[in-house]
């Protein structure tokens, strides 16, 4: 009976230990699979990146390739447009022509954002600020059908963005909010400090940990699919009906963002409605005030001397007429040495020297350096279909450098130019 009672003791410890084991390899077992569903969410998220990115360069290089074509159409329509009585039956046409080139023109911007070939004039602001500002506008967007909430952060950080960048985040994240909510429903707007840590960069691919602001829109419509999730933030990819999207809004506030220096997710479930959550890094500056520039309603004018250096013939010639047009006196170039050559044999001030950023033979920043040697007191303005590290470093202008996007309005060349020569003009005169 003793042996009996010492050996029940020893065999409740060897089942103890057992079963301790046994626990311990189950525990082992759900770590291991946990970590393989990790790694598989990973390199799911990292091909869809990749995806994502290699389409963002197809799509940059495609838009610059039409800018100057678009250039072309445009501007020549508006000089049609101006020519033509007002009771001419032929005016309807060139509108026609125009409206195309505008639709046009506004894809290939929204391509250049999503590819991320902008130029951005970021400024330290206040992204509270921002959507205070926006939300008249944003409900009058959504509709009285939907419920409008906006829970902003007091003391928030301050962002380093392009205001009018932002802006488009904003308005194109609400758009989509409102479109999943056709039955009615309830649109968050929410702003907080957040700060990432090593476990979330790990688990959310090219996100490295710091402090952040984020901007969060959430709706409670009809939610994605993982499929669909997958192709969230792809050009032209759209669950909407044929003509009721372009599929680029999504797309655009990807490029945005991540040219910005932040991240965006999406966090949906069929039937439970969508979050986007837009990180953006904290800024260390001070908030400066955001006021939005004043458009000049008319085109400026003027009487000094331009200088004009454009390599494609169609739109060098259509700028020169809208330049002298407007009263100035235009001498043209299709290359640096030959815009060199015009002011050694020109007599008199140049005033202003309009170029394009990429020609053969001198860049435009290489012939306005060479300029500034011979005629420190000529201004320059710089124009281009995309931008390039000749002007900028990583889509950022330098401070000071005035520039042009392409395609543009001859309006807002006219007032661009105006505003150059004379700071503090607003394009008007």
């Amino acid at each position: 009976m003793k042996e009996e009672a010492k050996t029940k003791p020893s065999l409740n410890a060897e089942m103890k230990n057992l079963r301790e084991k046994i626990r311990a390899l189950e525990d082992s077992e759900n770590k291991r699979r946990e970590a393989e569903e990790a790694l598989r969410k990973s390199e799911e998220q990292l091909r869809q990146w990749q995806r994502v990115e290699a389409i963002g360069r197809l799509a940059g290089g495609v838009a610059h390739d039409f800018n100057n074509l678009l250039m072309t159409i445009l501007g020549c329509s508006e000089l049609l447009l101006r020519e033509f009585d007002p009771n001419d039956p032929r005016r309807e046409e060139v509108e026609e022509i125009r409206r195309a080139a505008q639709r046009a023109t506004s894809l290939t911007h929204q391509l250049l954002a999503f590819g991320r070939r902008q130029v951005l004039q970021p400024r330290v602001l206040d992204l509270n600020e921002i959507v205070e500002n926006m939300d008249r506008m944003l409900r009058r967007m959504i509709g009285e059908d939907i419920q409008f909430l906006t829970i902003l952060a007091p003391g928030l950080w301050p962002v380093k963005v392009d205001p009018g960048q932002i802006e488009q985040v904003i308005m194109n994240l609400v758009v989509n909010a409102r479109d999943a909510m056709p039955q009615g429903g309830r649109l968050t707007v929410e702003t907080s400090n957040i700060k990432l840590d090593e476990e979330y960069a790990r688990r959310h691919i090219a996100v490295k940990p710091g402090a952040f602001v984020m901007l969060a829109v959430t709706d409670t419509g009809c939610g994605m699919n993982a499929e669909t999730r997958s192709h969230l933030f792809e050009p032209f990819f759209t669950t909407k009906e044929k003509e009721k999207g372009t599929g680029l809004g999504l797309s655009t506030v990807y490029g945005i963002v991540k040219q910005s220096g932040g991240n965006i997710w999406a966090y949906s479930e069929v039937g439970k409605g969508s979050t986007f959550k837009v990180y953006l890094p904290r800024a260390e500056e001070a908030v400066k005030v955001y006021k939005p520039k004043e458009i000049a309603p008319e085109a400026a004018r003027g009487t000094e001397t331009i200088l004009l250096v454009e390599d494609e013939e169609a739109v060098r010639t259509m700028i020169s007429r809208v330049l002298q047009g407007s009263g100035y006196k235009v001498l043209e170039a299709c290359q640096g040495r030959e815009a060199i050559e015009v002011c050694r044999k020109h007599q008199g001030p140049i005033h202003l020297m309009v170029t394009d950023v990429i020609m053969p033979q001198m860049s435009g920043r290489e012939l306005a350096e060479r300029l500034a040697r011979v005629r420190p007191e000529t201004k320059v303005l710089f124009m281009s279909g995309y931008p390039d590290n000749a002007i900028v470093h990583h889509g950022v202008l330098d401070p000071g450098t005035a520039f042009l996007q392409k395609p543009f309005t001859l309006t807002a060349l006219e007032n661009k130019v105006r505003e150059v020569l004379e700071p503090g003009s607003g394009g008007k005169k």
